[in-house]
């Protein structure tokens, strides 16, 4: 069974729904005959490739949320995100950036076999400590970090050699309905959208696994779009 799930390395709603889905694929008895395929899409691939500004700004143009509610907002997705093993986690403190030199890494590493871990090592780095992912020596590093052929990964990112396979990620995303990210399909007939809580992700897998039918969905769960991220109301 493959399951494909499409996500913004800078999306906090994907970090946590693959840390959920992660965790729904440990419960899933068929687990070892899943395959899990790691699918691009940027947020907002028209930003300028060397500009990035704080996310907090990025956010107050782009939703007008005050200081305070973006707070408030940042805080509950971080408790949120330690309720699902992932701390630190830090939201209101990042920059925003284009994201498409990373998603080119993420290509270049899954080509050598790296995908889920490259994935993982780009949330933490960027969630968890706070580090750059948008230019280029500092996403060499991480390649670094990966065990991964740097000099080949710094060809791969300045001859652009996965960029067209980026756009075509996202492009098959938006063909597909997506909305917002994280955005998983299961074998190509069950889909699910936002980061959804493990039992709804586990259920979808049992779903596929058994050929029914994929029902309406009883509800959205969180995701980020090109407008910004979605913040549910606490409680």
């Amino acid at each position: 069974m493959k399951i494909q799930i499409w996500s913004d390395v800078i999306c906090p709603w994907c970090g946590v729904g693959a840390a959920r889905l992660n965790a729904a694929l440990g419960q899933f008895e068929h687990k070892d005959d899943v395959e899990i395929v790691h699918r691009s899409f940027q947020l907002d691939p028209s930003y300028p490739l060397d500009h990035t500004e704080p996310a907090r700004d990025m956010l107050k143009k782009k939703i007008r949320a005050s200081d305070a509610q973006l707070t408030g907002m940042f805080q509950h997705i971080e408790s949120l995100a330690a309720a699902d093993g992932l701390s630190p986690y830090r939201v209101g403190d990042n920059h925003v950036g284009n994201t498409r030199r990373a998603h080119e890494l993420l290509a270049f590493a899954a080509e050598a076999g790296l995908a889920g871990a490259a994935w993982d090592r780009l949330y933490r780095a960027y969630f968890g400590e706070g580090r750059s992912i948008f230019t280029l020596p500092a996403l060499l590093e991480l390649a670094g970090e990966l065990g991964l052929d740097v000099q080949a990964a710094e060809e791969a990112l300045r001859s652009g050699r996965f960029t067209a396979q980026v756009e075509r990620d996202g492009r098959e995303a938006q063909a597909l309905g997506a909305r917002g990210v994280p955005f998983v399909v299961i074998d190509g007939r069950v889909g699910v959208s936002g980061a959804q809580p493990v039992e709804t992700f586990l259920a979808a897998m049992q779903r596929a696994w058994a050929l029914e039918p994929t029902p309406k969905a009883a509800k959205d769960a969180p995701v980020c779009g090109p407008d910004g991220c979605e913040i549910p109301t606490p409680g």
